[in-house]
């Protein structure tokens, strides 16, 4: 078991990794949209959230020596679903391998967030 850690990405804001690789393959924690130059969450509404949280899902990623390529699942947990399409939107130009996926409206994410993401990939 190898964990992943990069300052590209925030910090864990509680006991957990940022990532894990076992047997080849990649798990993150969910990523929200906090900037991690700054510590802050990012301003704007869904589609600057999400576009945050694909960068830092990025840099996970590239900490693990994989790519975005390589994901087979996402787990998409959304304040409103309401926010979908734009959700969406933005997703699709990350994702366009079409990786497995489910997408949820929860009742409140950490920081009052809009938008979280987690992803499992393979690390070639």
């Amino acid at each position: 078991m190898q964990k992943i850690n990069t300052t590209k990405a925030p910090a864990a804001i509680g006991p957990y990794s940022q990532a894990i690789i076992v047997n080849g393959v990649l798990y993150t924690s969910g990523q929200i949209p906090i900037d991690p130059e700054s510590g802050q969450v990012v301003e704007g509404g869904i589609k600057e959230q999400t576009i945050q949280v694909m960068k830092n899902l990025q840099a996970l990623l590239d900490e693990a020596g994989t790519s975005i390529e390589n994901v087979f699942k996402t787990t998409c947990y959304l304040y409103d679903m309401g926010d979908f399409a734009a959700f969406n939107e933005v997703y699709g130009e990350y994702f366009t391998g079409r990786p497995a996926r489910s997408c949820v409206a929860v009742k409140d994410l950490p920081k009052g967030v809009l938008v979280e993401v987690e992803l499992i990939a393979i690390v070639e």
